[in-house]
């Protein structure tokens, strides 16, 4: 059981978290200071130091925090549809809806996380690679299930077809907020869910 000086570190960690996230996004890792953060989060400057030794491992650890998030609501929706008796593909459908109701709620985040993985000059960029390939084995673990189990062909490269499908939920996430966000998420899923079933080629 956690401590409650511990429940109220994680607390304070996670307001940091929301005013960073939210700051850098506005205006960009180099020009978002520690006061700012702390003004944002309403906490002095010190615990921000007391929590993280610098800006850069704040974000790092953001990086952690957000994708380990987005890893277990892809992981649980497997899961659940496992639990249900669905199939493969119905569990990589319900990923695809998980991804899409994790980006809505975290919108500033995923806009950073997808910046991010373009750049190859920051500090973080180690730490990014290995919590991406964390969310992708999530999805290359259910595609390689369904290729053992003979529900998905043989010829699949699950590697590449996982990194496809985050990455589809991802771009298609922030295309229907940036320009479409009149559409509701039942509409986004059922678009990719097209996709994810090989439903566009007219058949």
């Amino acid at each position: 059981m956690e401590s409650s000086s511990g429940t109220r570190r994680q607390a304070t960690r996670q307001k940091l978290y929301e005013a960073a996230v939210t700051l850098i996004a506005e205006k960009g890792f180099s020009a978002t200071t520690v006061d700012e953060i702390a003004e944002r989060a309403g906490v002095a400057k010190g615990t921000v130091y007391y929590n993280f030794k610098s800006k850069t491992e704040l974000f790092e650890e953001l990086l952690r925090h957000g994708v380990g998030l987005l890893t277990e609501s892809l992981r649980s929706a497997a899961e659940g549809t496992g639990e249900h008796g669905g199939t493969k593909v119905e569990a990589l459908d319900a990923m695809i809806r998980a991804g899409l109701v994790f980006i809505d709620r975290y919108p500033a985040f995923t806009q950073l996380y997808v910046a991010e993985l373009w750049r190859t000059n920051r500090a973080w960029q180690s730490t990014l690679l290995v919590v991406r390939q964390e969310a992708v084995t999530v999805v290359e673990d259910v595609l390689h299930e369904g290729v053992e189990c003979g529900e998905l062909s043989e010829e699949i490269d699950t590697q590449l077809t996982a990194a496809a499908l985050v990455g589809m939920v991802l771009v298609a996430a922030l295309d229907w907020q940036a320009f479409q966000p009149e559409r509701s998420i039942d509409d986004v899923h059922s678009a990719l869910s097209l996709l994810l079933h090989g439903r566009v080629g007219g058949r």
